[in-house]
């Protein structure tokens, strides 16, 4: 059962975020394309609402994520992604052929559902994990 998609201006308010139709475009455009690069989300963007810079998009999803209302992951050797799933400590799947990215939930299911060998005083409350690996299409052999 999936939870109810709460109105993108009513997150932006309960955030303490004015409302734009800048803001609520790179919302839907990051709903739409998850794990989406900054120029892949302002070209959505554009073709949502018109003229913005790229400036405008990048500020936008930086201040979102700032808010917790996206989250930025940065893959080693990769342009930042974005995704509107937050909250729940889960992981990433990324292809060393083609790049896709996939969602993986966490190995415990608890935050932050990896344990520190030595927390070296630290009170852990996230764990982050990129795994790398092939996708079934960059499996399969050329003309399969």
């Amino acid at each position: 059962m999936s939870l109810p998609v709460p109105d993108p201006a009513e997150l932006l308010r309960d955030h303490g975020v004015a409302v734009t139709a800048q803001r609520l475009a790179v919302l839907r455009a990051v709903a739409g394309r998850p794990h989406g690069t900054a120029d892949a989300i302002a070209e959505d963007v554009r073709a949502g609402i018109g003229a913005i810079s790229r400036q405008s998009v990048y500020n936008s999803l930086g201040m979102l994520a700032e808010k917790g209302l996206i989250r930025r992951i940065q893959p080693a050797g990769s342009p930042a992604r974005y995704e509107d799933r937050v909250g729940d400590n889960h992981h990433h799947l990324i292809c060393r052929a083609c790049g896709s990215m996939v969602d993986v939930d966490c190995a415990v299911g608890e935050t932050p559902c990896l344990t520190a060998a030595d927390h070296s005083g630290y009170r852990i409350d996230e764990a982050e994990v990129i795994y790398w690996g092939t996708c079934p299409a960059c499996q399969r052999p050329a003309g399969a």
